[in-house]
């Protein structure tokens, strides 16, 4: 059995999350995804998530082609969360690509492409203006 593992914040769930997580789901028999805490996202990007941190879990848990999810609360962690989840392979979107090599002493790193035309920053941009 091969486990795949992403990561993401997954706020303002979009047609571009489904796709790389139906693609990650497809490289391997199980997939684990760790959705940022709203603590880590206010460290990464000095704001809150639109959804709640339970709401998000819950979004990606009631997904079928996801059959884990679990909180990733420090991007410090990931090598121990690769490992916890026993993955063998990392999927990160292609804008991320080069930046998690380091784990492939722990497992196979995959980058997918992203799905054209679809940003959450973008989503929240065009919702913002037209308030």
């Amino acid at each position: 059995m091969r486990t795949v593992i992403t990561f993401g914040t997954f706020d303002v769930f979009h047609i571009g999350h489904l796709n790389i997580l139906k693609r990650a789901r497809d490289l391997g028999d199980k997939l684990v995804v760790g959705v940022s805490t709203d603590a880590l996202n206010f460290k990464k990007k000095n704001r809150y998530p639109i959804y709640r941190e339970e709401d998000r879990l819950a979004i990606i848990a009631g997904l079928s082609c996801v059959d884990g999810v679990f909180r990733e609360e420090s991007l410090e962690w990931k090598g121990q969360y690769i490992r916890e989840q026993k993955a063998d392979i990392l999927v990160m979107g292609d804008d991320w690509a080069g930046k998690f090599d380091v784990f492939k002493e722990l497992c196979e790193v995959v980058y997918l492409p992203r799905t054209a035309d679809i940003s959450t920053t973008e989503l929240l941009a065009g919702i913002r203006a037209a308030s």
